[in-house]
């Protein structure tokens, strides 16, 4: 086995992989001198579920979307409710041959659930860009079908993954998880500016949508909120930006705290008003 490294490009940590090695997402590694990605088509939950649910709520509203999950997550949100396959290192999805869903299947699929409200496939539960070969590739299916591509990410991917990736989706749901650089980088192992940057761009090219969880003692003061929303507003069209603030219940490795208080959730609702047209409260 040879020694010699390569740094994965998809997101800041730039992985540095030798033959046999998995990054930090658990998603991609080096094989056969190749970084891959380790959770191509491999399936850990698919649901048809309301468009809401992704959450999205200007985007062809009172539709479904079949939502389909992998495994693996270049961030560790300890908060995270998905971590059971979004911390896994997807040992046990990969040894089932019948989780196995290609681009083709799935676009089949998908194209099948139009009588039943079906509008595309969101890419979702776990981080989807670690492994944005199988997105990108699936997506080239559904635009040949009509169908939408959504994809529901934290955002925390270079730059030269979003240029391949955002002209073939149509909607994202984008985690802010914050609005401060030490949280994400100390708490989350994420980059703030990086995040950033991708939300920039994608609301150049995509409908977009962004979710941030209001966690007490984390980032539920106003002036984060204020900060958060007065950023936002600034891009172009940013006012037209739809903004989630969900309640935070604990999780995970985050049972140090209580739920966010719904009356927190809603004051925070009517600051994140002030700069933006559409705000919406969940987990509530």
């Amino acid at each position: 086995m040879s020694d010699e490294k390569r740094a994965c490009q998809v997101c800041p940590h730039r992985c540095a992989l030798s033959e046999g090695r998995t990054g930090l997402c658990r998603g991609r590694g080096m094989r056969d001198g190749e970084i891959i990605p380790l959770n191509y088509g491999v399936v850990s939950s698919i649901a048809l579920d309301p468009i809401e649910k992704k959450p999205l709520a200007r985007f062809y509203p009172g539709s479904a979307i079949l939502s389909v999950g992998s495994f693996g997550c270049n961030l560790r949100c300890p908060f995270c409710q998905n971590w059971e396959i979004s911390a896994s290192d997807g040992a046990e999805f990969v040894r089932d041959e019948d989780r196995y869903l290609p681009p083709e299947k799935l676009a089949e699929l998908a194209d099948d659930l139009r009588p039943r409200g079906n509008i595309g496939v969101a890419f979702t539960y776990n981080e989807p860009l670690i492994g944005w070969e199988y997105v990108w590739d699936t997506a080239q299916l559904l635009r040949e079908r009509e169908l939408k591509t959504v994809l529901v990410t934290n955002g925390c991917v270079n730059g030269e993954i979003a240029e391949k990736i955002l002209p073939v989706t149509d909607a994202l749901n984008i985690d802010l998880k914050c609005f401060r650089a030490e949280t994400y980088e100390k708490l989350l192992g994420g980059d703030l500016e990086t995040v950033k940057r991708f939300i920039a761009r994608a609301a150049e090219l995509c409908h977009v949508e962004l979710t941030t969880l209001v966690v007490p003692g984390m980032n539920d003061t106003e002036e984060e909120i204020r900060a958060l929303t007065e950023w936002v507003a600034s891009l172009p069209n940013g006012e037209e930006i739809t903004l989630h603030l969900t309640r935070f219940f604990p999780r995970y490795r985050m049972t140090d705290r209580s739920a966010t208080e719904r009356q927190s959730v809603l004051r925070l609702v009517s600051v994140a008003r002030e700069k933006l047209r559409y705000v919406y409260p969940g987990n509530m």
